[in-house]
């Protein structure tokens, strides 16, 4: 009797410990004296676009099919649409039972999964979903109606009180045991990946799972005491920089949660709600999947965006002539990642100084971020353009002068991405068009020359930015 195949699909978590998934699978195959076997589908949607955000995850792929060699497993690459993709797994494996996955709840997820489902319904091969992308799934956190948040903080205060799930258990050491040695299920796939490989050209540093254990490690132990106090200064290393291996699932969010409960102290309890942000805003997609390209403020949903080809590519390259807009421009594209008090600034100054539609951030952003979240981003675009669940009031406009002097008085991050600014004198780092020409022959920087002008008057847009938002009832 031919042994029963119980099968992980990998979509954006690449890694072994608290795997959800892989412990369901790996239960099965022992139960049934079965064997595992592992694959990825690569989606036609992301398959030619190898911009940094893609880059970096199909190089995070590359690096966990690696990994899997090593530990004498192989991880099958499957392409083509998800009908193509699904019935060539069937097909080349007869003795397929089940299909373990970890949930995912973007309406892009959604659509893709139930692709899958539908092609392979009238097989006898079940799909079996287990929790793993959050620390609380979208569904979890409720009001006592049943209903769901739309603020944040009621919604952390419940999040906070709740149990926290433990990790799931680490069999990886004895996964080969149930290893069957398939060959490759298809060379197309193969052949498919290699080619998206061949055009990710950007050299990332400590890509996968050991790289995100060492620097969670790293960041419980030395930074997270202080993150409190120097999270929102972007010229310090503060933050945890872990979200990149987040997005990859190269870590687990849960695994983060509890290094950090463990750790105790105010920088652990200021970052743990940080991951109370990052469910909320799952959350909000989930249970408002709309909101993925529109506005969740209906009234906002009509708003008189400009359209500007010039001002949003002078934002997408950090040319506004506002210094820290365009450092934490610069900054993105050069890593794919940016301060998070930096990416409240630029999408602030996008939407209430341009009067640019949130939407075209978000698309750069994603195209960009390493890190990038689907909820996260769209969530963060409407809260800094005042449309979304529990924004920024419309009437908040940023300064970028004033974040500039609070975040970075001595200016050192904006010379740092800014280079044509590295010699200009604290007094004028953030406004160096005020700069006296004399200040600027001495620090080589002629202002509409070596660096912009303000492309806009802040005082100006920010009085045409409230009377838009008020003109909609406001």
């Amino acid at each position: 009797m031919t042994q029963p195949t119980f099968a992980v699909w990998f979509r954006n978590d690449f890694r072994f410990h608290d795997h959800p998934a892989l412990e369901a699978a790996w239960n099965a195959a022992e139960e049934h004296d079965g064997n595992l076997m592992f694959f990825f589908h690569l989606h036609p949607d992301f398959q030619h676009n190898t911009d940094s955000s893609n880059d970096y995850f199909f190089q995070t792929a590359a690096s966990f099919k690696s990994q899997c060699e090593e530990a004498g497993l192989k991880l099958h690459i499957l392409s083509g649409t998800v009908e193509e993709a699904f019935s060539l797994l069937a097909e080349r494996t007869s003795s397929l039972r089940e299909i373990f996955y970890i949930e995912d709840y973007t309406p892009f997820s959604h659509e893709r999964d139930s692709e899958a489902f539908r092609t392979l319904e009238k097989s006898d091969i079940q799909f079996t979903s287990t929790p793993g992308s959050y620390i609380h799934e979208p569904d979890e956190i409720v009001k006592n109606d049943d209903t769901p948040y739309k603020v944040y903080t009621p919604f952390s205060r419940k999040w906070l009180q709740e149990d926290k799930p433990a990790e799931a258990d680490d069999n990886h050491d004895q996964f080969h045991k149930r290893y069957h040695p398939h060959q490759s299920l298809s060379a197309d796939g193969e052949k498919a990946f290699e080619q998206v490989l061949s055009s990710c050209s950007r050299k990332w540093q400590a890509l996968g799972e050991a790289a995100a254990l060492d620097r969670l490690e790293d960041f419980i132990d030395d930074r997270i005491a202080h993150y409190d106090k120097e999270r929102d200064s972007p010229a310090v290393a503060g933050t945890s920089r872990l979200s990149p291996y987040i997005r990859t699932g190269a870590l687990s969010v849960r695994r983060i949660y509890h290094a950090a409960a463990d750790k105790g102290g105010q920088g652990a309890e200021t970052f743990i709600k940080e991951l109370a942000w990052r469910d909320f805003y799952a959350m909000i997609m989930y249970h408002f999947p709309e909101t993925a390209d529109q506005e969740f403020q209906e009234k906002f949903r009509s708003l008189e965006w400009v359209t500007s080809k010039e001002n949003l590519q002078a934002w997408q390259e950090g040319r506004t002539g506002f210094p820290i807009v365009d450092a934490g421009m610069r900054q993105l594209n050069e890593t794919g990642w940016m301060h998070n008090r930096l990416r409240m600034i630029t999408a602030s100054f996008l939407t209430k100084d341009y009067h640019i539609d949130w939407r075209e951030g978000e698309a750069y952003f994603a195209d960009k971020l390493i890190d990038h979240d689907p909820a996260s981003n769209v969530g963060g675009w409407q809260w800094a353009a005042s449309t979304g669940t529990d924004a920024v009031p419309y009437f908040r406009v940023f300064s970028p002068i004033r974040q500039s002097e609070r975040f970075d008085p001595d200016g050192s991050f904006i010379r740092r991405y800014v280079t044509e600014l590295a010699d200009v004198p604290d007094k004028w780092i953030h406004e160096p068009h005020k700069m006296p020409e004399e200040e600027q022959q001495q620090a080589s920087c002629t202002i509409g020359e070596d660096y912009p002008e303000p492309t806009v008057d802040h005082k100006l847009e920010r009085k045409k930015a409230i009377e838009m938002y008020q003109d909609k009832g406001e």
